[in-house]
């Protein structure tokens, strides 16, 4: 196979593209090769001054508009103030290997913001995301479980493990949402990704040795990281309901290609079941219309 680069990004101009936790990491680098390509970038970010930053050194046109995927409140906001519609949604921000917390909600910090808040965020906007949407998630979706208790209320708490779970999570929904798409009859796919293992920020704060164990060796640079979610948001063959992933030996390293996750991840009754909980905890019930507006 040949080795998929950003040089093969296909022309954007025209296109619009919503890149969330754009302020860093890979989807910083997503943006600056999104945006060089010509797409209409529109950075959705926590930290508004770093994210403003990292657009004035980006050579394109961004637009940085405040999200936090940890307040519902943020979502909805955000969705409420976006004007017209996007090509791609690009659900990439969220947290790795916290300690205990909780959200706006009072959700466990992961569960809450790497997938409670994407799926509200993307539940909000389906109707007006034409092309793909693009859920990033990461080979420790193995370790996930997804429990009955979700926000590990009553086990003790092991960030790892919390994180593992919001990995599966993103995953259940990628699958459970193409499926969903197809039966209303549209064209726009959902597509998931993971980056291997690069070297992002949440990778470079945790120090701990399980952290280290997980971890297992060296880190990919953010733009190797970046080709799985940039070949997922822009590639012209990939299949809705396909995982991107590095080639390399068990995922970590490489390029660009569609990968297997793990059979729980694959599990259409338990995907039903967390999408039915999802929508109960965040208020937010999916009307796919049959077509884009």
């Amino acid at each position: 196979m040949t080795r998929w680069t950003a040089a093969d990004v296909p022309d954007q101009h025209g296109h619009t593209v919503i890149v969330t936790g754009a302020n860093s990491g890979l989807g910083a680098e997503a943006t600056r090769v999104l945006a060089k390509a010509g797409a209409r970038v529109i950075m959705a970010c926590r930290d508004l001054d770093r994210a403003q930053a990292v657009a004035d050194a980006i050579e394109g046109d961004t637009e940085v508009r405040r999200l936090d995927l940890a307040d519902l409140s943020s979502v909805r906001a955000f969705a409420g103030g976006l004007n017209g519609d996007v090509d791609v949604l690009i659900n990439n921000a969220g947290v790795m290997a916290v300690p205990k917390g909780t959200t706006a909600e009072g959700f466990e910090r992961h569960i809450g913001t790497n997938h409670l808040g994407p799926f509200a965020l993307t539940g909000l906007l389906i109707n007006r995301v034409s092309d793909r949407v693009v859920t990033v998630s990461s080979g420790l979706h193995m370790l996930g479980r997804i429990r009955e208790d979700l926000n590990w209320e009553r086990r003790r708490y092991q960030r790892w493990l919390a994180y593992a779970q919001s990995k599966l999570a993103n995953l259940l929904f990628a699958y459970e949402l193409q499926r969903r798409l197809s039966a209303a009859g549209r064209r726009t796919i959902s597509v998931a990704a993971h980056p291997g293992l690069a070297a992002t920020e949440g990778q470079r704060r945790d120090k701990s040795l399980q952290g280290k164990l997980l971890a297992g060796g060296s880190a990919q640079s953010p733009e190797m990281g970046a080709l799985p979610m940039l070949y997922a948001a822009t590639a012209p063959r990939v299949a809705g309901g396909a995982c991107v992933g590095p080639d390399g030996f068990m995922q970590r390293h490489g390029y660009p290609t569609p990968v297997r996750s793990s059979r729980t991840s694959r599990d259409t009754t338990l995907a039903a079941q967390l999408w039915e909980r999802s929508e109960l905890l965040t208020g937010v019930h999916y009307a796919i219309e049959p077509f884009a507006r």
